[in-house]
């Protein structure tokens, strides 16, 4: 099972505590990610969406749950697997989406998903506005049900993605339900937080040019896309690892340093949206399908992000196959 971790230099590889792989932490990580006194109320996230059923055991069978799972992180379209989960439901949304109601403190993101996850804006956006020149913040919605997008429709069958055409995040909060249910993944709180982090890093390589340097090639294991799957855990790695550095007006840290527990949690949401774990779900494993990488390269690649920082994460773009 820690075979994939031997293609690492030893300083590359995820610490021994964090090799959970397949299985969850035993102590499940829904602790306080978020001090409770942070103000999370200037978060610019916003609600669209109505009417959708969300995906469930009951309604989605196997190639349903590996397109919502290997749609998500990031941006690969597969609902017409689905057979459905298109339009947006009844009744018309504000196309600017509406404030995610009752979300002003950190308690109140550590209570509700939805909260935790719009609040993540504050510190991802101070974290960037700090490291890139010129940085500009993404949109951010919190999918509920569907929603238009300039990448079509997203919506629960589709998972978190990032859209270059929009600069939007769109991230629906059953996702995490999904994982827990059908992967057994404990995605918790931190898990969630990573998840976040992977799609904005999506959003720094298209505002600094990486996505253009390296275009879609295809897929398999030493594909542009891989790589920039892979560049992405990392930079969600460097944020989590130095997220508490983040203030809130009043020089409250909005997020707490994680726990062991925690980081468990986030490397286990890495090793579930691997692509070997996801295609061992239908029974055949083709490397050369590969779009994200697998889930020993997830890992190492947000472990080595947390421990060294931004400046390792330009590796994945220009390392040898071997060394991914």
């Amino acid at each position: 099972m820690c075979m994939g971790f031997g293609l690492y230099p030893a300083s590359r590889r995820a610490p021994a505590r964090w090799r959970v792989l397949g299985n969850p932490p035993a102590e499940y990580p829904h602790g306080m990610t978020f001090n409770p006194d942070a103000d999370v109320s200037g978060n610019t996230a916003r609600r669209r969406g109505r009417g959708a059923v969300v995906a469930g055991a009951g309604g989605v069978g196997l190639l349903g749950i590996i397109a919502l799972i290997a749609g998500p992180l990031l941006g690969i379209d597969l609902t017409g697997l689905l057979g459905g989960g298109g339009g947006t439901g009844g009744g018309t949304e504000p196309a600017e989406g509406s404030v995610i109601e009752n979300c002003l403190t950190g308690e109140d993101a550590n209570e509700r998903v939805d909260c935790r996850v719009a609040s993540s804006q504050l510190a991802l956006d101070g974290f960037w506005e700090d490291r890139v020149d010129g940085y500009r913040a993404p949109g951010f919605i919190i999918v509920d049900g569907a929603t238009g997008t300039g990448c079509g429709t997203a919506s629960n069958a589709v998972g978190p993605f990032y859209c270059p055409p929009d600069e939007t995040v769109y991230i629906d909060p059953t996702f995490f339900e999904l994982m827990q249910q059908q992967f057994g993944a404990s995605a918790g709180n931190l898990a969630q937080l990573y998840i976040v982090g992977h799609e904005w890093g999506h959003h720094i390589q298209y505002i600094t040019g990486d996505m253009e340097r390296y275009p879609n090639n295809g897929t398999g294991p030493d594909s542009n896309g891989v790589r920039i799957e892979l560049q992405a855990d990392c930079y969600a790695g460097a944020w989590i690892g130095q997220m508490t550095q983040e203030t809130d007006k009043n020089g409250v840290p909005y997020l707490q340093t994680p726990t062991e527990s925690q980081l468990q949690d986030a490397v286990n949401a890495a090793y579930t949206v691997g692509d070997d774990h996801i295609q061992e779900q239908s029974g055949f494993v083709n490397p050369e399908s590969f779009t994200h990488g697998t889930s020993a390269q997830r890992q190492a690649w947000f472990a080595t992000g947390y421990k060294y920082g931004l400046d390792t994460c330009a590796e994945p773009l220009t390392a040898s196959a071997g060394e991914l």
